[in-house]
């Protein structure tokens, strides 16, 4: 696997470039963000690692660039930027993971052998289950041809399901998702907008489309 690390910490990066070569990838490090756009349009790379903070290009600007090219090479945002409105901006932008520093470089790891197993695609523009349909520039969504009106909340947990359509998704991920802070077993806000969600989305349809996996959490799937 030939991986890519777009970062411009004189720490971080060779920190990870070292701990893959380690693993047995081939790792390449580049701490600039327009070298980076060349280097990964020409590279043909597996995975590219991304910081959003570098000089030359900003990592946003570049992961739009390389959508817009076409390039469907996997992206893995590595950033101190953790606020939701990053992770949703990066994701929407054709990002497939987002990992915050500081990190466990064993959760870097794993993400990485996850992404590696992806086939390769371009970032999709709408998700689509069953009759259910989501456009992301528009941010709408419509159920067999109807438009269903969402909150921001319920917005962002069901496109965090269709992206992730057919897997169960825990409590915890949602919520960091959508709220931006780790899960408290005492609230059951996610449970909640869930609930809304249903109501809105498989009210008046035979085939229900959101689902609870007790004890785990939930999945769309048809």
């Amino acid at each position: 696997m030939k991986i890519l690390v777009v970062e411009d910490d004189r720490t971080v990066g060779p920190y990870v470039q070292r701990g893959l070569q380690e693993q047995g990838f081939h790792a390449d490090l580049v701490a600039d963000g327009s070298e980076a756009l060349t280097t990964a349009t020409a590279g043909n790379y597996d995975l590219l690692i991304l910081d959003i903070r570098l000089p030359g290009m900003t990592g946003l600007e570049l992961l739009r660039t390389l959508r817009d090219r076409g390039v469907s090479t996997p992206v893995l945002m590595l950033t101190a930027q953790d606020s939701i409105e990053y992770k949703v901006e990066a994701l929407r932008g054709g990002a497939d993971d987002y990992v915050t520093k500081p990190f466990a470089f064993e959760e870097l790891l794993a993400r990485v052998e996850a992404l590696g197993r992806r086939p390769k695609q371009i970032a999709p523009k709408s998700f689509r289950v069953g009759d259910l349909e989501l456009t992301l520039g528009s941010r709408e969504v419509a159920r067999a041809g109807r438009r269903i009106d969402l909150t921001p909340k319920e917005y962002a947990v069901l496109e965090y399901l269709m992206r992730h359509a057919g897997r169960v998704m825990s409590r915890t991920l949602i919520t960091e998702y959508a709220w931006d802070y780790h899960f408290d077993p005492g609230t059951n806000i996610v449970d909640v907008v869930i609930n809304r969600l249903r109501k809105k989305v498989d009210a008046g349809h035979v085939t229900k489309l959101i689902h609870t996996v007790r004890g785990v959490g939930y999945v769309i799937k048809a």
